[in-house]
């Protein structure tokens, strides 16, 4: 993985894997309106390279992300553009990994429910404030909260303000898995990122919309449909089929 000098968030590409890293490790990762103007251009551009299979967001430094710098939110646009981010990352197109390798607190929380999966090092701990400061959290984030977690999980953390350990957030499902360290968290993710990247595009990513739509209660049955059939008249599942019977390993192309 390659890491700029700058202070932006930063894409580089393997093969069918992406990693974007947040880098402002002096700052704890806190995102400032650039960054999150960039995360959202770097996800544009991940969208358009249907090369890329799996996404993997982490950062650089001890904590994962620090959220918004709340000493810059002014009226309702800071909370607009970060509320655009999560939504622009939980609908991007490849698969999408949260590499949690430290502290993780306030919306940031949210931009790793947005993922598909989350791994996160014994270490890590969350916390949302917004409930300590006055602040409403914004409306996709609750109904993420509820769909992912459960009330009572959101009312700990966003009502109650409650911090949860990384034992804590494996067992309430926001980690998806709980690794020793910074070592094993790569290994880790490399491993999950290539048997993700292994499993036929067109299938998986349709079934993603669809699982997230459905979550939101927002399931559009005839683009279901559509979609179901796209996938059961593609090249890829004779191709899956043939090298089940053949006992190899598929080639798939998404399509």
């Amino acid at each position: 993985m390659s890491i700029n000098a700058g202070q932006l968030p930063h894409l580089s590409v393997q093969g069918p894997v992406a990693t974007l890293r947040l880098n402002r490790p002096e700052l704890a990762n806190r995102l400032e309106v650039e960054d999150l103007k960039a995360v959202q251009q770097l996800l544009a551009r991940v969208n358009s390279n249907q090369n890329i299979r799996v996404l993997r967001i982490t950062a650089t430094g001890r904590h994962f992300c620090s959220g918004f710098d709340t000493r810059k939110i002014s009226g309702d646009d800071a909370g607009t553009l970060f509320e655009a981010t999560a939504q622009a990352l939980e609908q991007v197109r490849p698969l999408t990994i949260a590499a949690i390798n430290g502290g993780i607190y306030g919306g940031a929380t949210d931009l790793a429910l947005a993922c598909d999966f989350r791994v996160g090092v014994q270490s890590a701990n969350m916390f949302v404030p917004v409930a300590e400061i006055g602040l409403h959290f914004y409306g996709s984030g609750l109904e993420r909260y509820v769909s992912r977690l459960g009330l009572t999980v959101a009312k700990r953390v966003l009502l109650a303000g409650e911090r949860l350990d990384a034992s804590q957030m494996l067992s309430c499902g926001f980690l998806d898995k709980m690794v020793g360290d910074m070592q094993e968290l790569q290994a880790e993710v490399d491993r999950f990122s290539s048997h993700l990247a292994s499993m036929a595009p067109l299938a998986v990513q349709a079934m993603k919309r669809h699982l997230n739509r459905f979550a939101r209660g927002a399931l559009d049955m005839n683009t279901l449909k559509d979609d179901i059939h796209r996938v059961q008249t593609s090249a890829d599942l004779l191709e899956g089929v043939k090298a089940k019977a053949e006992k190899r390993k598929p080639v798939f192309i998404g399509a």
